[in-house]
C-alpha cells in the first residue's frame, strides 16, 4: 500500500519531530510535499530550523510559513495549493504545558484545526489524516487502550483538544463526506526528537551530569514507539482513504468507526515498558548512570499507556519493528553527533 507518484500533499507541522520524518518519507516515495509550520518557540527554534535545512532542496518539496490560527491566510493557502491529501500534524503539544498555558491550545488545536477542516472541505481534499494522541484515553484504566473504548474523560486540556479534534473531524465526515483519519500517537521517540520528551530530557541531563526527575516514583509504564515505525504507519494510512463502516449502528455506536468516512487508529509499539526499565536501557546506551530525583505524579499525567494496534495491523499491515534498546541506541548516536558530544 503506497501513495501514487506526484501525489500533492500538504503536511502541517513540517518543522516538528514527526512532521519532519514524515516529510522525508513522503519525498522518498515521490510525493509533492508542501510543508507548513508557524515555527513557534515552544521549544528551541534552532532545532526546527535544522530540520527544515535537512529538507531544503529536496525534489518535490516546498515550505510555507503559516499560522493556521489565521483564518483568512489559511483559507487562501488551501485555495492556492489545492492538495489531494492533507496530513495535519501541527499542534500545540505537551500535557504539562497545557496546565499553565491553556490559551495556546485553544488557538493551535481548536481554531487552527477548524480552519484546516474548512480548507479541506472547500477545496476537494480526498483524505485528511490528523494527529490525535494517546492522551485522549485519560482516566481509562483498561489496557491495552483500544479505539473502540469510550474516551469521554480526558485529564488534561491537551487531551481534551485532541478529543475535540476527533469530534470535529467526525462532523465534517458526516456532513460533507470528507474522509478523515485520526491517529493516536503513543510516546514517540527517536533522532531529531522533541526536547520536552523524556528520552531527550534524560539524555541531555545524564550527559551533563545533572539529575533526572522521575515522576510517580518511577511507577509508570509507557508504550515507547520509535519514529520510523510511526512514520510507516502514517504513510500507509494516508494512502488508505477512510471509508464508512457498513456494520456501524447507532444502537451500539462504535467510537473508532462510523457510517461516515471516518476512522481512528492507535499508532504505538504495543509493548509498554516500565519507566525505570527505559532509564536502565538509556544508561546502557549512554555508558553512564543517571542520578534520579523521585517526584510524585504530575497533574494531567496517567500511570500507564498501552496501544491496541490490531485495527491498524488489519487495515494497513502496520507492524512496529524497533525494540526499545535499538531505538535508544539510534537516538543517542544522533544526539551525540548533533550536539558534538
Amino acid at each position: 500500500m503506497d501513495l501514487r507518484p506526484n501525489c500533492r500533499i500538504v503536511l502541517t507541522g513540517v518543522a516538528g519531530f514527526i512532521g519532519f520524518h514524515v516529510a522525508r518519507a513522503l519525498l522518498e516515495r515521490g510525493a509533492i510535499v508542501v510543508g507548513i509550520d508557524n515555527l513557534n518557540s515552544y521549544y528551541d527554534p534552532t532545532l526546527k530550523d535544522a530540520r527544515l535545512r535537512e529538507l531544503d532542496g529536496k525534489p518535490g518539496y516546498s515550505f510555507v510559513k503559516l499560522d493556521l490560527a489565521d483564518r483568512e491566510m489559511t483559507a487562501q493557502f488551501f485555495s492556492d495549493t489545492k492538495p489531494e491529501i492533507v496530513i495535519h500534524l501541527a499542534a500545540q503539544a505537551g500535557v504539562r504545558y497545557s496546565i499553565d498555558n491553556p490559551e495556546a491550545y485553544v488557538d493551535s488545536n481548536l481554531a487552527a484545526f477548524g480552519h484546516v477542516l474548512e480548507g479541506c472541505r472547500r477545496n476537494g481534499v480526498r483524505h485528511l489524516v490528523y494527529a490525535s494522541s494517546s492522551s485522549v484515553y485519560g482516566a481509562n484504566t483498561v489496557v491495552p487502550f483500544s479505539v473502540h473504548h469510550n474516551v469521554d474523560h480526558p485529564v488534561s486540556l491537551y487531551a481534551a483538544t485532541k478529543k475535540a479534534n476527533e469530534l470535529m473531524a467526525h462532523c465534517y465526515s458526516h456532513l460533507y463526506r470528507l474522509p478523515t483519519t485520526g491517529l493516536r500517537f503513543f510516546t514517540v521517540y527517536g533522532p531529531w526528537g522533541r526536547p520536552d520528551m523524556a528520552v531527550f530530557k534524560f539524555t541531555k541531563a545524564i550527559l551533563a551530569g545533572e539529575p533526572i526527575e522521575v515522576f510517580n516514583n518511577g511507577q509508570m509504564r509507557r508504550d515507547f514507539t520509535y519514529i520510523d515505525d510511526v512514520v510507516e504507519g502514517v504513510v500507509r494510512v494516508a494512502a488508505r482513504v477512510a471509508a464508512p463502516n457498513p456494520e456501524w449502528t447507532g444502537k451500539a455506536p462504535d467510537p473508532g468507526t462510523s457510517n461516515a468516512p471516518y476512522r481512528i487508529y492507535n499508532i504505538g509499539n504495543s509493548d509498554p515498558v516500565d519507566l525505570l526499565t527505559m532509564i536502565q536501557l538509556l544508561e546502557r546506551a549512554l555508558g553512564r548512570e543517571a542520578h534520579k530525583v523521585w517526584k510524585p505524579m504530575q497533574a494531567g499525567d496517567v500511570p500507564e499507556t498501552a496501544a491496541d494496534v490490531s485495527d491498524l495491523v488489519r487495515d494497513v499491515g502496520y507492524r512496529p519493528a524497533t525494540p526499545l534498546q535499538v531505538g535508544l541506541d539510534k537516538f543517542v548516536a544522533w544526539y551525540r553527533a548533533y550536539y558534538g558530544q
